[in-house]
């Protein structure tokens, strides 16, 4: 499991990719811990980019609900952009749309979140 991230202004874009199930979970899980870290009270806004995820199980979800949790209790947000179509399905059978806003591109949810990063992203 890799993740990467880039800063646009106040907003990190973190992006993993690949699979996120009960094999790897853990993994993401804790390569998580030091952006959610940031993303705080006066602190950065974070973007998670799907794009190259093209599964996420129920082991993954906990993974997600655990992150907006920690995040949700330090005054910090996390949206969620540019799912698949198989990892969207998964988000919704879940509902897991009620838990995270979600964007269809990366771009629209820095639009969505601080135009300064938008410009910087756009750059």
């Amino acid at each position: 499991m890799e993740i990467k991230n880039k800063t646009y202004g106040e907003v990190l874009v973190v992006s993993p990719e690949g699979r996120i199930d009960h094999a790897n979970s853990e993994d993401f899980r804790s390569g998580l811990v030091p952006f959610i870290a940031r993303c705080k009270t006066d602190g950065e806004w974070m973007v998670l980019d799907l794009a190259r995820v093209d599964y996420i199980s129920s082991a993954g979800l906990r993974c997600f609900m655990l992150a907006e949790k920690q995040t949700n209790a330090q005054g910090g947000t996390i949206v969620v952009a540019a799912m698949q179509p198989v990892v969207r399905e998964i988000f919704e059978i879940s509902r897991f749309t009620l838990v995270f806003e979600t964007f269809a591109t990366v771009r629209e949810a820095i639009a969505r979140i601080s135009p300064a990063a938008l410009e910087a992203y756009q750059a």
